[in-house]
């Protein structure tokens, strides 16, 4: 085989089936070898595309993604998807075509050094210099990918290499690592603070899906009875509608699960990072609690909140090893209940109009178990986070880390292609949309029923409520109602549309959504001046909240 053939046979070995890329000059030894191949290819319209539809597979799946693409731009238009899978510490295996290795650092055409340019936002990267090496470099990209706390990997693959002859085989698959677990020192340490605790909190973060401990917490979390708070990322480790849910906490988190970790006196953060949009201004955070952290991640405990326990390890055989049966918790339980309660959104607002956020729990209510939310990146996603039911985390795939938009369409491309039995929904609104909106294509040429629900509130919503509330309503390039009739567009691209303007189009418009056979795009006006609430302002504690007046 040559390397290129040798690059094909290999990810078949790991058990890959979907490639998401786009070909190109470098790569293209690679594209001759996927057409002999059993791989499944997905043409994406741009390599973001590729990339951010491999992270949205790899969410959907539990499985790696793999995306390529060809050297020079097609590296470098990869890299916000290689940067968002890991600010989200997401499995990716990112392949890029490179110049032959005597042309390399001659400013030859389309040559980019992208091993540099994505060495902040990778776990690892290889730059291929012998055929013989692709067997060894294949099988450990998978690995160092997957495990631990996953991330993306990058092989950087020159043309040369790729079209060298070699009598090396792809290496057959070695048996996996026992996972590591806390000693049993510190397991005694969080067990005495637990049985101590009057008002304990379970802090869920997204380490608990990447882990596949979501049964494991959710175990724990019913035998112990503790209240459940959720980062964004964590929606879903415990249903959302489940009675110990209290809410989504941090900025635009509930009054109630921002209080609950306020008043705890102990705070167990399960695979979470304290990161700035959960904690609000952390020397306010959970003022009055101890915390045990556990997480896969030694970097991420202590980074920022000291732990007075670390649980270093496999979350699920950690949470078998804590205490659950004997902890009582049930008069702080009770008023945690009550706060949510009395918190409860409201869903009647004034008007004729849509109301966005009764729009999408009304979805949510209708479309059943097997739905898969792929979410944008704005203030429909935080919509999406506070008012739609969600079940599973691997149910709902959002930009977190790097708050990427465009990442809701090929995120539904992949989550649809790795799960075609399921509904996938692609919540947008229009600044997001235009990001990737060639993708539309995408989902035509492989005929993906994927629903598109793109809210319309003709601005950069988020960033125009912001100048509102924070720059004395100095609106500055946030208007967009010069957007295109996104019927048409949709329309233009295959993709059958329809739009939705007043309240009482909303029961048929969601029917219509999610029964329509194929792919189908609702257009959805919004009023312009709708804000997300609650809200808490930057550089302030978690119990500052503005709501709406």
């Amino acid at each position: 085989m040559n390397g290129a053939q040798l690059i094909v046979a290999a990810l078949e070995e790991e058990g890959v089936e979907v490639v998401f890329g786009y070909p190109g000059g470098a790569i293209m030894p690679v594209y001759d070898a996927l057409h002999d191949s059993g791989l499944r290819h997905i043409l994406s319209r741009h390599e973001q595309g590729s990339a951010l539809a491999a992270d949205g597979y790899a969410r959907a799946t539990g499985r790696t993604g793999v995306c390529m693409a060809t050297s020079g731009p097609g590296g470098t238009n990869l890299v916000t998807g290689i940067a968002n899978a890991y600010a989200d510490s997401v499995p990716m295996v990112a392949i890029t075509g490179q110049v032959a290795t005597p042309l390399m650092g001659t400013d030859s055409f389309q040559e980019v050094d992208i091993f540099g340019i994505t060495m902040p936002v990778v776990k690892h990267s290889f730059l291929l210099r012998d055929v013989a090496d692709i067997p060894r470099v294949i099988r450990e990209a998978f690995r160092i990918a997957s495990e631990g706390r996953p991330g993306p990997v990058l092989i950087d693959l020159p043309k040369d290499v790729a079209v060298a002859e070699t009598d090396a085989h792809p290496l057959l698959a070695g048996p996996q690592p026992a996972p590591k677990l806390p000693d049993a020192a510190a397991i005694s340490r969080a067990a005495e603070l637990l049985r101590n605790a009057e008002r304990p909190v379970l802090y869920a973060g997204g380490g608990i899906a990447i882990a596949g401990a979501v049964d494991a917490f959710r175990r724990y979390a019913e035998t112990s009875g503790i209240p459940v708070v959720a980062t964004l990322k964590a929606l879903g480790a415990l249903p959302t509608r489940h009675e110990q849910f209290i809410g989504m906490l941090g900025m635009h988190g509930t009054r109630a699960a921002n209080n609950a970790v306020q008043n705890a006196d102990l705070l167990v953060c399960v695979g979470a990072r304290f990161d700035d949009r959960a904690t609000g201004r952390l020397d306010g955070f959970a003022p009055l609690a101890k915390v045990i952290h556990m997480d896969a991640d030694p970097a991420e405990v202590s980074k920022l909140r000291v732990a007075d326990v670390a649980l270093l390890g496999d979350l699920s055989g950690t949470l078998e090893r804590l205490p659950a049966a004997e902890i009582d918790v049930d008069p702080w339980m009770a008023q945690c209940e009550r706060e949510r309660e009395e918190c409860r959104p409201r869903y009647d607002a004034p008007g004729e109009g849509v109301y966005a956020p009764a729009m999408l729990r009304e979805l949510t209510e209708a479309a059943g178990d097997d739905l898969v939310l792929a979410c944008d990146v704005g203030q429909h996603q935080m919509w999406v986070a506070q008012h739609c039911h969600i079940d599973r985390p691997d149910r709902h795939l959002t930009s977190g880390g790097l708050g990427t938009m465009g990442f809701g369409m090929p995120a539904a491309i992949g989550a649809q292609l790795g799960n075609p039995d399921k509904q996938v929904v692609c919540i947008t609104g229009d600044g997001s949309i235009m990001m990737n909106v060639q993708e539309l294509a995408t989902i035509n040429r492989y005929r993906l029923p994927i629903k598109i629900l793109l809210l319309d509130n003709s601005c950069l919503g988020m960033v125009r409520q912001w100048q509102d509330l924070f720059f004395d309503g100095r609106r500055s390039e946030v208007e967009l109602d010069d957007n295109p009739d996104f019927v048409r567009v949709a329309e233009s691209f295959g993709i059958p549309a329809f739009c939705v303007e007043r309240r009482d189009e909303v029961p048929a418009a969601i029917d219509r959504l999610l029964n329509t056979e194929g792919p189908v795009l609702a257009h959805v006006r919004i009023d312009p001046q709708a804000n997300v609430w609650p809200l808490v302002p930057p550089g302030k504690s978690n119990s500052t909240m503005m709501e709406e007046a």
